[in-house]
Order: C-alpha cells, then sequence, then structure tokens
C-alpha cells in the first residue's frame, strides 16, 4: 500500500510516540475524537459493548468517512505549554480532593467552623487548622493565646479582624456538636492532609508562574489575553488549539473540542 493512513483515538498518552513516530517516516497520522468513537459503537451491532477489535474496526470506519484531526507535532513552546496545562490540571483535580477530605473532617469535628472561615484554604483558616483544627482545643484559650498561636504561621495574626475571629472561633467551639470519639487519630491524619494540601497549592502557583513567564513567546496569547481572558484559560485554549494562525475559522477550535456553542 502506498496511501496510507494511520488513525487512532486520542485516548490517554498511548498515542503520542507512535504518533510522532510514522509523521518522521513520512505517514500520515489522524486523531479521532473518543466522543465519536463512543456514539458510533451501538451503530455497529446494536450494542455499546466495548472490545479491542470492535473498537479498532469503528475507528477504521470513521476515518474512512473523513472524521478526524490530523495529527501534527507541535512547536516547542507549544509542546512546553501543553506539558504546563496538563501538569496544573493534575494538581488542581488533586487540590480539590485534598479539601474536600478536609472539609469532610470539618464537617464530623467541627461542624461549625464554616460560619467563621468561609473558605478553608485562607491563611488564617490554615493557621487555625494547624493550631487548634477541634473545639476541645479552643474552649478554654483567651483572645491573646489564639493570635499567639496564629503568629506561628501568619505574619499579621492579629489586629481588630485577627480579635473579632478569635472571639468568634472561641465563642462557636464553645457550643460545638462536633464529634470527639477517636479525635486524636483524626488529628494526626488532618496534618498530614494540610501538609498534602499546602504542597499542592505551591506547585498550583509555581505552575502559573511558568505559565505566565511563557505565554509572551506563544503566538495569538496576547490576542486572547485581550479579550479578557485569565492566564490559566488562555493557556489552556492555546494548549489544545495550537496555532490559531492555522485555523480559517473559530468554527474550526470548536469543532476540534468537540462543541457546538
Amino acid at each position: 500500500m502506498n496511501d496510507v493512513v494511520v488513525g487512532m483515538e486520542r485516548t490517554g498518552h498511548y498515542w503520542f510516540n507512535i504518533a510522532n513516530w510514522l509523521i518522521e517516516r513520512g505517514i500520515d497520522a489522524v486523531l479521532v475524537n473518543p466522543m465519536t468513537t463512543k456514539r458510533n459503537k451501538e451503530n455497529r451491532d446494536n450494542s455499546p459493548s466495548k472490545s479491542d477489535p470492535k473498537d479498532a474496526i469503528i475507528i477504521a470506519d470513521v476515518i474512512s468517512r473523513g472524521y478526524y484531526t490530523a495529527f501534527r507535532p507541535s512547536d516547542e513552546v507549544f509542546r512546553r505549554l501543553q506539558v504546563l496545562v496538563k501538569n496544573r490540571e493534575h494538581w488542581v483535580v488533586e487540590s480539590g480532593r485534598i479539601e474536600n477530605r478536609i472539609t469532610r473532617w470539618l464537617d464530623i469535628r467541627f461542624p461549625e467552623y464554616t460560619k467563621v472561615f468561609k473558605e478553608i484554604s485562607i491563611p488564617r483558616s490554615l493557621a487555625t487548622l494547624r493550631s487548634f483544627p477541634s473545639p476541645s482545643d479552643l474552649t478554654s484559650l483567651t483572645l491573646e493565646q489564639v493570635i499567639e498561636a496564629w503568629s506561628e504561621h501568619m505574619s499579621r495574626p492579629g489586629g481588630t479582624r485577627g480579635m473579632r475571629k478569635a472571639t468568634q472561633l472561641i465563642a462557636i467551639a464553645r457550643n460545638s456538636v462536633g464529634d470527639v470519639c477517636a479525635l486524636e487519630e483524626d488529628k494526626w491524619e488532618l496534618q498530614y492532609l494540610l501538609d498534602a494540601y499546602e504542597r499542592v497549592r505551591k506547585i498550583i502557583a509555581e505552575s502559573d508562574q511558568r505559565i505566565q513567564q511563557l505565554l509572551p513567546q506563544v503566538p495569538c496569547a496576547d490576542l486572547i489575553r485581550s479579550v479578557g481572558a485569565t492566564v490559566p484559560a488562555t493557556a489552556a485554549i492555546l494548549a489544545f488549539g495550537g496555532d490559531l494562525h492555522e485555523l480559517r475559522h473559530g468554527n474550526q477550535l470548536l469543532r476540534k473540542a468537540g462543541f457546538v456553542l
């Protein structure tokens, strides 16, 4: 066969190396949206069942009808951006997972906590969870002792706001209905959750910094930013869409993403 198109489903990372290998040898490589494969499964045999042979023939069929995206290796600057965006996405998901576990911890041990801190991720909240996460840690403390404990984790723990928050914390702690069974074991786990959460947030912040430094080198970045897109959103669009100068119409980007807006 002298005229061959090799197609594969764009799932995970499994296609990446072989697609590059084919392009280097002058063989056309194309990618099929996984949703296209999924929606054509039942058309094949009236069944949503999945198997490798069935997936292969569905992919070959949709490629023969032109439902694919041509693959072209990205320029280095886009590749660097893609790596940063994918890594950032992973850590944002991980951050949410850890935050949900901390929220669950508070719902059981200190359910009144959110009356004082609406967001657990702010510095004063994290300092509180480090120093006195359970109501029993607060009931015997004075305002000055609470603020002094905060000072170990914050640069400006006091002031009017600090006094108000400390007063609220002590008041709700004295009337808390939180569970106290096996509390010490749970507090031990919470400290590890806080360590993990702060580590992940640091990685996300460094990712944002790297993305911001790289964006000036990426074509069309200034154009997207000019319409009010955030730095992470701009990076995600360009990491996925590539060089927008190669598109003749905005609908091509939407189709590439599988959207009809």
